[in-house]
């Protein structure tokens, strides 16, 4: 977190994607001839490139809208982030449909393909309009970003340590506390719909030998899920005079739908079983349209969240908003890495009810600083877009 922001407020956001954008196209070329010592190191300039790139990608967003934008953008954002889940997998499964074994030139094929695209992206990233490129002639600089205003007479090394300590402070606020919940929930469920429930998928032996294609449509269904809510909701936003609790509550009910038909379809052994796969059954014979739909509620449910999340984060802090989106990026990944350990351990209905009553807690806690947001505005500003 720390490193995120201050590599931020030295170099500004644009450029800090740029270079987390070529470490990551690095990462991915490292597959197309793998070897130990290069993956492992790649691993950790990625971890360290995925923090940069998303305080930068948050402060990005956040300059570049407004209270009556933030919404929408965060939502069209969320919906071509998780594109890549949509059309990587519908790739992968129609083009290693029946396949057993993964040839050395399909895996050569795939990751040439993505590190393409990867340095494209990240050439794209210069074509994204600066703070300064929006504001009118002689309008004067309204926020107060990490990167601090050019005319300065702060060193740049002066604005990194005054970010990193706006940061230390800003982490104990109440907003930030109340939103770490909320924030401790997407890195668990993020975990489960992206590694632990395909795994779950492939390891039911009466899904038959369809069980391994049903991975990667597990995974298109995701993709589905995550761009159909983060469009509906960036579309819509202007026209919502609710606020953002309507579609976190949205979530949730759908999450905790999607849990409950999940426990009744899957072994309870399904994430810890062996190789060979699990001969179990839960409370019904497992079915493979039910799966693929819990496949499609957790992308929505998870849109649900992320969206609101980014969106009440530009909201709150537009005026210094690198340090929160850090802090959430900090918190979801410690989160995500804890359920990835006890993934391993926990059967199944242990896994879902954390995420039921960490998801609980979460709903709860954001819908208190949405009705401090909500209040605050009414004093003075207009809430006129979740």
């Amino acid at each position: 977190m720390a490193v995120a922001i201050q590599v931020v407020a030295i170099v500004g956001p644009q450029l800090s994607m740029v270079i987390s954008g070529v470490f990551y196209s690095l990462y991915i070329a490292v597959f197309i001839q793998p070897s130990t010592w290069a993956f492992y190191t790649a691993s950790v300039f990625i971890g360290i490139a995925a923090a940069v790139l998303w305080t930068a990608q948050g402060n990005c967003l956040t300059v570049n809208s407004d209270e009556t934008t933030i919404g929408r953008n965060s939502g069209i954002f969320w919906a071509l982030l998780q594109s890549s889940l949509f059309f990587g997998n519908l790739y992968i499964y129609f083009a290693w449909q029946g396949k057993t074994h993964i040839s050395e030139s399909d895996r050569r094929t795939v990751f040439i393909a993505l590190t393409v695209i990867s340095l494209v992206g990240t050439v794209l990233f210069f074509l994204i309009r600066k703070q300064e490129d929006t504001k009118a002639p002689g309008e004067e600089d309204s926020t107060n970003e990490i990167q601090g205003d050019s005319s300065s007479s702060q060193s740049k090394m002066t604005r990194a340590v005054a970010a990193f300590k706006r940061s230390i402070k800003l982490s104990f606020t109440k907003e930030i506390l109340l939103l770490s919940v909320t924030t401790a929930y997407t890195g668990l469920e993020l975990t489960f719909f992206s590694g632990v429930y395909g795994t779950c998928i492939g390891a039911v032996n009466r899904f038959g030998n369809e069980e391994k294609s049903l991975i990667g449509l597990s995974g298109i269904f995701i993709g589905v899920g995550e761009i159909l809510g983060g469009g509906i909701f960036g579309l819509v936003s202007k026209k919502n005079r609710f606020g953002r609790n309507p579609v976190v509550m949205l979530g949730i009910i759908v999450h905790f739908i999607a849990f409950y038909l999940i426990f009744f379809n899957m072994p309870n052994d399904a994430p810890i079983a062996p190789m060979e796969g699990t001969d179990g059954i839960a409370y019904m014979i497992p079915s493979k349209e039910v799966a693929i739909f819990c496949s499609f509620l957790l992308g929505l449910g998870d849109s649900c969240f992320n969206t609101q999340l980014l969106s009440i984060l530009g909201f709150l802090y537009s005026e210094d908003s690198a340090p929160a989106f850090a802090i959430f990026k900090f918190v979801q990944s410690i989160c995500a890495a804890v359920a990835y350990f006890y993934s391993n351990y926990f059967l199944l209905q242990w896994q879902l009810l954390i995420m039921v009553v960490v998801g609980f807690f979460g709903t709860i806690t954001f819908f208190t600083v949405e009705w401090e947001a909500a209040a605050f505005v009414a004093r003075g500003s207009d809430y006129s877009s979740i």
